[in-house]
């Protein structure tokens, strides 16, 4: 089979854009934790951009709102670290999967990137993250390790992707986690029980 230009540059167009979509969705491995003893509050992508986006209904919003609030309050009364998780996509082809798929939204250097009110000014640390798994950079690993932190406890969006890929990898490396359900907005409530369900298979404590 002879195959023309236009065909093998489709191709690799295709191939690329296929990557984009697996890498968006891959879970990173990393070498086990030593034991550590601090626990750790994760904001999992609550920013301007997908809270605004009418994704999730008002009175889901209200509550987990409410829910994320006071957890950080808790875990600033206990002396816990509260990490703000931030998604830019800057990986130029997931950027174009965002542009086709989803809506263009927290593409790195457009609006809506920062977290939600108030959640901006109560984070002690802040992180960026490419794809769903808040590790794949490293920065997060890294955090941790300075922090002393062998614990996590997950607020944020969405069930199904970016909060179960996060804690997925951290499973993977170790850490305990917990991912508090009334602080987790998910956009396909029928999927997130398969999730749950997969999560706590991998020893993920969900309250």
């Amino acid at each position: 089979m002879i195959w023309t230009i236009p065909a093998l540059a489709l191709l690799g167009i295709f191939v690329w854009f296929a990557n984009g979509i697996r890498k968006i969705g891959a879970v990173s491995v990393d070498e086990p934790i030593e034991a550590r003893s601090e626990t750790a509050l994760l904001l999992i992508d609550l920013q301007t951009a997908f809270w605004d986006a009418g994704t999730f209904s008002d009175t889901a919003k209200v509550e987990a709102k409410e829910r994320i609030v006071a957890e950080v309050k808790q875990a600033k009364a206990a002396g816990m670290p509260v990490i703000g998780v931030r998604h830019e996509w800057s990986i130029p082809s997931t950027k174009a999967v965002a542009k086709l798929l989803g809506k263009g939204l927290a593409i790195e250097g457009t609006a809506g990137t920062e977290l939600i009110a108030p959640l901006d000014d109560l984070a002690d640390h802040t992180v960026v993250k490419r794809v769903q798994d808040a590790f794949e950079t490293r920065e997060l690993d890294g955090l941790l390790k300075q922090l002393a932190v062998g614990k996590l406890r997950i607020v944020g969006l969405d069930m199904n992707y970016c909060v179960a890929k996060t804690a997925l990898a951290a499973r993977q490396r170790g850490y305990e986690v917990e991912i508090i359900k009334q602080g987790v907005l998910t956009a396909n409530q029928q999927m997130s029980e398969k999730t749950i369900d997969l999560l706590k298979r991998k020893q993920v404590t969900l309250h």
